[in-house]
């Protein structure tokens, strides 16, 4: 597997990394957790390096899958984590924090499910507006000066909350959702990202699956899938984004590629520094997407991906959860 240099703060993993989220949290059915963690062992003797996980994620069952399935390989691989959410004694989610104490506190969580001493890379998950990012940078630089973390990252945060974090505590990297149906970061965000020396971390480079072209109606997506609820998900933005995948399969078909892999290879093409994270629970489909990595596309690939892309309807996400994003 190639590496990719994550900005220039000294972060440096697998061009293609793995979002384990899905493994224990939000597509609806569940695998085992045996095969999870299998899966993970497979993904790094595929080359893969970077794994990212969050507390909210089940919540905690996910890190606790990541942290069984990572201990025996620990030092060959980057660990990334995500805090900001108050999680309640039942598991429920009520509403953002980013206190230090809170801070403080989810990092010592993090680390024994995680089961390690240092967390390389730990984002806010999502700017908390009754926190001064300065706080936050703060704790994060605190917490590094006493080795329990190594780098830290933002998540779906805006250009100025970006700027006034990195001159408290470099950020390393910044995690948000990015493919080529989602592209609204490119103009005011981007910039920033690229002056400043920060990496990318791409979330949903394949468009939640739907860019893969394994989902082709709404009926498809089971109850319990957090997709049900999304403007793109919605049957008649589903029938009209068809397009899209349509053109990814008639570029992949040129190319020996799949849909997923043209996908893939845009969101690579863009800049050195941004590595796409794609999450799977299957083997061959981790197998596909990582030889997305050997994908060349041409200047006219492009050309005929971007036009395709500006026909895409509906919204990422609700309003409510758009709301969250700190943009």
């Amino acid at each position: 597997m190639k590496q990719r240099k994550l900005g220039n703060h000294g972060l440096e993993v697998s061009a293609i990394g793995l979002g384990c989220m899905g493994m224990s949290f939000s597509y609806g059915e569940i695998p085992p957790v045996k095969d999870m963690v299998k899966l993970i062992h497979q993904a790094h003797d595929l080359g893969v390096t970077f794994f990212d996980t969050a507390e909210i994620y089940g919540p905690y069952t996910n890190e606790l899958l990541v942290g069984e399935a990572l201990e025996p390989i620990r030092d060959k691989v980057v660990l990334a984590t995500k805090f900001g959410f108050e999680i309640g004694e039942d598991g429920s989610w009520n509403g953002l924090t980013s206190r230090p104490d809170d801070i403080r506190k989810a990092c010592e969580g993090s680390l024994k499910r995680l089961r390690t001493d240092v967390i390389d890379l730990f984002y806010q998950h999502r700017v908390d507006p009754s926190v001064p990012v300065e706080d936050v940078a703060g704790t994060v630089r605190d917490l590094i000066a006493e080795g329990k973390v190594r780098h830290f990252g933002l998540s779906e945060a805006g250009p100025q909350t970006i700027r006034r974090a990195h001159a408290v505590q470099p950020v390393a990297a910044l995690q948000s959702e990015y493919s080529l149906w989602t592209r609204q970061h490119e103009q005011n965000i981007m910039p920033v990202v690229e002056e400043l020396g920060i990496g990318w971390v791409a979330y949903s480079p394949l468009g939640k699956g739907f860019l893969t072209g394994a989902i082709k109606d709404a009926a498809e997506i089971r109850d319990g899938d957090f997709r049900k609820a999304l403007p793109r998900y919605q049957p008649e933005a589903m029938k009209n984004n068809r397009v899209v995948v349509d053109l990814l399969t008639e570029i992949g078909n040129e190319k020996g590629a799949t849909p997923a892999q043209i996908a893939l290879a845009w969101v690579l093409s863009r800049k050195p520094w941004i590595v796409p994270i794609p999450g799977t629970t299957k083997l061959h489909r981790l197998k596909e997407n990582l030889a997305a990595i050997e994908v060349a596309l041409s200047e006219e690939d492009l050309d005929r991906i971007n036009l395709a892309a500006e026909m895409v309807q509906g919204g990422r996400y609700t309003e409510a959860t758009e709301a969250m994003t700190g943009l």
